[in-house]
């Protein structure tokens, strides 16, 4: 068994379907997951959602059902995208299961035991949809700071978590681990806007709704929804106040929470503090990544600008999306997406660079060599540059993939099969064809191509398994080398069209009519 390496997504608020920015999250992790097994980590990955709280008791009583049943359906779909998105998650967990909520009323009551938590009242400005306290200085032109909404004046008896006690520690671990926050921007917004200025006590408890977890010994009392929701991280590993499991032991603490840029101040400044005030060490790193914008514009339901992830898995595939929103989102600033970009990538980058090499070098293989093609080692100058950068590429994905630049270790096996289709250029098989003398040499070139498809299919599995599983079928080869080989052997199969080229204005014309049909504005470049 290697070395252990636990990764987790936030879990999904279950207040409705995820759009395409969402769905970017358990891609990004996902990939970093598999990078790790590929590596012999011994990997778990945790997703899941997160099922309490006001709003959902709104949107259950809106939509005439009862909570429960509202929570059950909405998981039911996010679970079905993340698997429609070949995600490999280990365990999907859910706030309203029973063992969860055992063990977060028993967090509470430890923390009530210590000190930690005490009642008062609470008076101040709530914003519903982020279930988020605010004090008049800390809004943005009268509204929610994260979301922009109208808040409303809520006061009512509650629990509060003595986070003023945790502000010196918590600051003086921040500045002392500069990487505990992934990007640099983000841990500095959180040192300056929130810490520093100075920690309030936090409410966890509300008495205005009941759709969460009861205090057991204040049964007018349910727990607030982000203690709920944070400790889920360890509540499904195997914590437990009195004893915990083996595993708990063996995971925690998590490697790296991977959080969306929003909701960083809840992980690195509430998490952080309850884990102390349990005793429990705390996540080694929180990456918030940045937003998927549509049009370079916020996704939002009411601005009708959202896309979904299975309408465009439908429309161009599941590697097509994942290598989109691993590729064009950046490691510290927003993404973009268009159904123009989309295409733009397809034909570009998948159907041209990387489809039309390897189409070409099995149809050369099968066409000169019936097949069977080895290495000759008829050597010139013009391969030692193009192995060589076939035996850096490894160690230049890995670098990258370490600080989680998903997008930089992509764009470095790109830069190889670029360099392959320009090999092809340099070589000209067709022209070594038709020389019976030049034969070996042909053979040569063509194994040579063979090596970086198949190093570069191996390292793009973290990103696009199913791709790079046609790869390998297709050249029929099983050396898991990240390296170029010189004694491979190769008997080619059939090939196959990986990425078809899309006619991009006749896409356009039936989504267009598709969005009259729906009433529904889609991402289009204005």
């Amino acid at each position: 068994m290697g070395e252990k390496f636990y990764i987790s997504t936030a879990i999904a608020y279950t207040s409705g379907k995820p759009h395409i920015g969402n769905t970017y999250e358990i891609v990004l992790a996902d990939s970093i997951a598999r990078f790790k097994r590929q590596r012999g980590f011994d990997v778990y990955f945790q997703t899941g959602t997160d099922e309490h709280g006001i709003k959902i008791e709104e949107k259950a009583r809106d939509a005439e059902v009862s909570p429960q049943e509202f929570v059950d359906g909405v998981a039911k779909q996010i679970k079905d995208i993340w698997d429609l998105m070949n995600t490999s998650y280990n365990k999907f967990v859910r706030t309203t299961d029973p063992h969860h909520e055992e063990v977060v009323q028993h967090i509470f009551k430890k923390m009530y035991d210590n000190g930690d938590i005490y009642k008062d009242e609470y008076k101040g400005l709530y914003c519903t949809p982020c279930e988020s306290f605010w004090t008049e200085s800390q809004l943005v032109d009268g509204k929610c700071p994260d979301c922009g909404r109208e808040v409303k004046e809520a006061r009512e008896e509650a629990y509060f978590f003595r986070l003023s006690k945790y502000q010196k520690k918590l600051e003086q671990y921040i500045e002392e681990h500069p990487d505990f926050i992934l990007p640099v921007s983000r841990k500095n917004e959180m040192l300056n806007n929130f810490i520093k200025p100075g920690l309030q006590d936090l409410c966890v408890s509300r008495t205005s709704f009941k759709w969460g977890i009861p205090v057991t010994f204040d049964d007018a009392h349910v727990i607030y929804v982000w203690l709920d929701a944070l400790t889920n991280y360890i509540t499904n590993i195997g914590y437990d106040v009195d004893g915990s499991t083996d595993q708990f032991k063996r995971l925690w603490p998590a490697d790296i929470h991977i959080i969306g840029k929003d909701i960083v101040r809840f992980h690195s400044i509430y998490w952080p503090c309850f884990l102390w005030s349990l005793g429990l060490e705390i996540p080694k790193q929180i990456y918030g990544h940045p937003w998927l914008l549509m049009n370079n514009d916020k996704m939002s339901k009411s601005k009708g600008n959202v896309i979904y992830a299975d309408e465009l898995v439908e429309k161009f595939g599941v590697d097509a999306i994942r290598y989109y929103l691993l590729h064009e989102i950046p490691f510290a600033n927003d993404g973009n997406i268009t159904y123009e970009l989309v295409i733009e990538k397809v034909n570009s980058d998948l159907a041209n660079v990387l489809g039309n090499l390897v189409q070409r070098t099995i149809s050369m293989g099968n066409k000169y060599f019936e097949g069977k093609v080895t290495n000759k080692n008829v050597v010139e100058e013009v391969d030692k540059p193009f192995i060589n950068s076939i035996n850096e590429l490894n160690r230049k994905v890995e670098e990258k993939m370490n600080g989680y630049q998903t997008s930089d270790a992509i764009t470095e096996i790109f830069n190889v099969l670029r360099a392959s289709n320009k090999y092809i250029d340099d070589t000209t098989p067709w022209i070594l064809a038709k020389d019976e003398g030049s034969k070996d040499r042909l053979e040569t070139v063509i194994y040579n191509l063979l090596e970086s498809i198949r190093v570069c299919a191996i390292l793009l599995q973290p990103f696009m398994p199913e791709t790079n599983e046609k790869i390998l079928k297709q050249i029929n080869n099983t050396r898991e080398e990240f390296n170029y080989i010189e004694d491979n052997k190769y008997e080619l199969t059939t090939p196959e069209v990986l990425f078809q080229r899309i006619d991009k204005e006749k896409f356009l014309e039936e989504v267009s009519k598709l969005k009259k049909y729906r009433n529904i504005t889609f991402g289009f470049i204005k």
